[in-house]
């Protein structure tokens, strides 16, 4: 059963948006806020805000220190403070203070705009509290230099609106087993099995094989399971000798990878076709063949092949003759496959660069895993479950946990993408009933909630009680 981990995420989905929340120029117009946002859900507050201090400079043995808090008549809450020290401070910081969970520490000159996002219990007094932010500049000793005070925005909660909460599935572990393959056109002597390196266009076409396996075998994160080849033969010629060809081409082929690599036999699959004639169907069902809707008639017929091919060649004579000279020539390939294991991980830094250079290398669980060290809804986080979704495309727990992402972000068109290939589970369900909530359609919500609270997922019941409260 997979783990259900629960998210609460106010990104763009926020109950309601403050007015008049524009960008504010603090510190003398060192310091840009931005962004400025809060939502509540029933019995948390959030506050999220952007702060720019790309053009904030503070000397080395000095610190700028910001200390947002709501206000309402008598009542007083402080919210997590932002340091932004000069190097030496910063370094002292680090040596001489404790970590705190309600300080933010950044070095000056090394970012350039701070993601501020808090959670605090919501109380009712907080509906219509003022946001602000007391800023001080502190030299040696913490002296303090410079201060003042900052009004940000003036708080307008609206608990008649859907506030979701996101429900993420922790993918199953499974084994990493992917695939690399292509299509390779050895070209050889008239009627015979023999392959030459240097024949025709045969160096092109044979490294193509030796640089797929060399992808694989080169990387010592990956371990080869198997290498498959299967060979196809033009449906010209009778039937008989183009299994002959096939068979035997096919057998030479696997004979010169296997040696290359001194590969062991039994590490090799190997099949054939004796005549391609689906890649013939291929063809001319997309082509402008005079006679395309004959030929197709004739290919998909119950006829045996040799007569098949006659009955073409005799019926549409000058059809055949391109198709002799500019078709069949494709029809004589050799398709590749290599099978491949690729190593766990679990170092969390390790995962974050693969994320970045060769994704597909990470399992689903592997980038959730790095997921749950970041702040849920944050650019980082959304967008590790947006590769998943692109490494995974058909996968529906991928599907599911992308489109949280997307609502959580306000994109709804590929959150409804996303939402149709998510499956059918209880989570699926309440994402769906959580769509269609945020979308206003409350009935089709109410249907989907209860039928996922049925299936005995606890958050639809949460969901089920808000939109009571909409509705009355």
């Amino acid at each position: 059963m997979n783990k259900i981990i629960k998210r609460f995420c106010c990104s763009l989905l926020l109950l309601f948006y403050i007015i008049g929340a524009k960008a504010q120029i603090i510190m003398d117009g060192d310091i840009k806020v931005s962004d400025l946002a809060a939502s509540r859900s029933e019995d948390k507050l959030f506050i999220s805000m952007d702060i720019d201090i790309s053009i904030l400079k503070v000397k080395s043995n000095r610190e700028v220190v910001l200390k947002p808090m709501l206000t309402e008549g008598n009542d007083r809450l402080s919210l997590p403070s932002v340091v932004i020290a000069g190097r030496n401070r910063y370094y002292h910081y680090l040596r001489n203070r404790e970590a705190k969970d309600d300080v933010m520490l950044f070095q000056s000159g090394k970012v350039s705009v701070i993601k501020y996002r808090t959670v605090v219990p919501y109380a009712d007094w907080m509906s219509r509290a003022t946001l602000s932010t007391e800023n001080e500049t502190c030299g040696c000793c913490d002296e303090t230099l410079s201060g003042g005070n900052d009004p940000l925005l003036t708080l307008r909660l609206d608990p008649k609106v859907f506030v979701p909460a996101y429900v993420y599935i922790r993918p199953n572990a499974k084994p990493k087993i992917n695939v690399l393959e292509g299509s390779a056109y050895i070209d050889f002597p008239v009627n015979r099995t023999e392959i030459y390196d240097n024949y025709r266009r045969n160096p092109v076409e044979l490294q193509k094989i030796l640089a797929t396996i060399d992808a694989v075998k080169n990387d010592a994160d990956m371990r080869i399971i198997s290498v498959s080849i299967k060979g196809y033969a033009s449906p010209e010629s009778p039937y008989s000798n183009n299994e002959r060809l096939a068979m035997g081409r096919t057998k030479t082929l696997k004979e010169y990878v296997r040696k290359q690599y001194n590969f062991p036999e039994s590490l090799f699959i190997t099949d054939y076709e004796p005549e391609d004639w689906a890649g013939l169907e291929r063809y001319v069902e997309n082509s402008n063949l005079d006679n395309k809707i004959g030929i197709l008639k004739l290919i998909r017929s119950n006829l045996e092949p040799d007569m098949k091919e006659r009955k073409i060649k005799t019926t549409f004579p000058n059809d055949y003759a391109f198709l002799l000279k500019e078709v069949y020539p494709g029809l004589r390939h050799s398709d590749y496959a290599v099978k491949y294991e690729v190593r766990a991980y679990t170092d969390v830094e390790e995962i974050k660069c693969l994320l970045k250079t060769q994704p597909q290398k990470l399992s689903l669980e592997e980038m959730y895993l790095v997921a749950q060290g970041l702040e849920a809804g944050g650019e980082e986080y959304n967008e590790i479950f947006d590769i998943a979704v692109r490494m995974f495309p058909n996968d529906e727990v991928a599907n599911l946990n992308a489109a949280n992402t997307a609502m959580s972000r306000g994109d709804m068109k590929n959150a409804e993408r996303y939402l149709s290939k998510a499956g059918d589970s209880p989570q699926a369900l309440y994402a769906r009933g959580t769509y269609a909530a945020l979308e206003k359609n409350y009935d089709m919500a109410e249907k989907l909630f209860m039928e996922a609270a049925s299936k005995g997922l606890s958050e639809a019941e949460g969901g089920l009680r808000q939109l009571e409260e909409i509705k009355h």
